[in-house]
């Protein structure tokens, strides 16, 4: 089922080994000038452009695109137990996961009288984006939401696509958790618009849009109001339109097709592995399944598996799809050394090890968006319960970049502390460095304190 990519008999760089490995192709330069139009729409007619793309788009024209109060407390409430069971536990889980990644506030005394201070500051209102295509994520929605709540955002706005057969508004699912979070302000906007509106805000267009803010508390025209930062996973729309809105607001990532690489050897189990491949395989047709191993008789067994397992999944078309693509692979390596090189040459979204001494192997991993551990780590474990963030970089971006965390909300900010004698040590050096730069009143300013 998976293609064969021998790397036994080489010897390439890092670089052609990350041109040698399977991978999706993504090409957001094409998408941005698709939704480039829609963006510039939302950005100059506010609801009634997010409207026209529902409609487009979404094959549902929202009565409500700011949800009502009621929408949000009636999904709750017909939740099914065991899913709401699990919600809150993944709410607490997530929580205890994300207050471990707060940094603390630090103060430092770099001569006698004078400090500098390294405070954290959280963005005041964020823009958190949950997919509604091919599946509904709940997990999402406690995935963004408890990083921002954790890190101290005080405004919450969240945007998922309205759904035809919910009445143009966003999947009860996903209107449940956002109750159980204590988020009210949810929008049934999707796609690029979304961004948009997200980024540049958007005014109402009908008296339903007056109706709803008023009853939201708000007293303007403002359907919704820009935020500082846009999170969230999304189709290759969304990326582009993220890119497209980078620098007016901060954003996490350009996210592609989901992948996973499981680094084996022969002591793994072919029933494991195949398992763990097809449950990133039924996500997307362009989901990317990757085997990297030393051991033949593994890339067999793991084969085999696959192909009985694919056949009696709910999925299977849209697996099988992803897994005989390009983006999925069996990688042959010559031994654990080359395979932790090829590992790192990937940058997999999500890695998991089934080796030998796993936990001695995962640490030297370089690039990955998440590691899991040994045979009972499996990847669905962190979409869900296991207490890390799910939206993790993707399309070898983990060379340079991490998962969502509280950091995408956090501002680094230095607060300097000099007292009179603390500059007049300093006024010396100070002058004799800006007069090097031809900038003489730098030190003029140091000096005029000196009386």
């Amino acid at each position: 089922m998976l293609t064969r990519i021998d790397l036994r008999d080489t010897d390439l760089t890092a670089r052609e080994l990350a041109e040698a490995l399977p991978r999706a192709t993504l090409d957001v330069a094409a998408a941005l000038e698709a939704v480039t139009p829609t963006i510039e729409d939302v950005r100059e007619r506010g609801a009634a452009a997010l409207r026209d793309a529902a409609e487009r788009f979404d094959h549902v024209r929202p009565e409500h695109l700011r949800v009502p109060a009621v929408a949000i407390a009636e999904a709750l409430g017909s939740l099914d137990a065991p899913v709401r069971e699990a919600l809150e536990l993944s709410i607490a889980h997530n929580r205890a996961g994300h207050r471990a990644q707060l940094p603390t506030e630090r103060v430092t005394e770099i001569v006698p009288g004078g400090t500098v201070t390294q405070r954290w500051v959280p963005v005041r209102r964020v823009g958190l984006y949950v997919p509604g295509g091919l599946a509904v994520y709940p997990s999402s929605v406690v995935m963004n939401v408890v990083a921002a709540q954790v890190a101290g955002v005080a405004q919450v706005a969240l945007a998922s696509p309205p759904q035809k057969e919910h009445g143009g508004l966003p999947h009860p699912t996903i209107l449940a958790a956002c109750a159980l979070l204590g988020v009210d302000e949810v929008y049934a906007v999707g796609g690029a618009q979304a961004v948009a509106m997200l980024a540049y805000g958007a005014r109402a267009e009908t008296e339903t849009d007056r109706a709803d803010i008023s009853a939201a508390g708000g007293s303007s025209d403002q359907l919704c109001e820009s935020v500082d930062v846009v999170t969230g996973p999304g189709n290759i729309f969304v990326a582009a339109a993220k890119r497209a809105v980078r620098g007016v607001v901060g954003i996490d990532a350009e996210a592609g097709p989901t992948e996973i690489a499981i680094l084996a050897d022969a002591t793994a189990d072919p029933e494991l592995v195949a398992a763990d491949l097809l449950s990133q395989a039924e996500h997307d047709p362009n989901a990317g399944s990757v085997l990297i191993t030393d051991s033949p008789a593994l890339a067999e067994a793991t084969d085999a598996a696959l192909e009985r397992r694919t056949a009696a999944t709910k999925h299977a078309e849209r697996a099988r799809t992803a897994l005989t693509g390009p983006q999925s692979a069996v990688v042959l390596v010559r031994d654990l050394e080359q395979g932790l090189a090829v590992t790192d040459a990937y940058a997999a979204e999500h890695l998991e090890i089934h080796t030998a001494d796993a936990a001695q192997v995962a640490r030297r991993v370089h690039n990955a968006g998440a590691i899991f551990v040994g045979p009972y780590s499996p990847v669905p474990l962190g979409d869900y319960l296991a207490g890390s963030n799910h939206v993790l970089p993707t399309g070898g971006t983990a060379r340079f970049a991490a998962g969502l965390s509280v950091m995408a909300y956090l501002k680094p900010v230095q607060v300097i502390d000099y007292d009179a004698e603390a500059l007049a040590s300093l006024t010396g050096p100070l002058t004799a460095l800006a007069e090097s730069e031809d900038l003489p009143a730098h030190g003029e300013a140091a000096r005029a304190r000196q009386r």
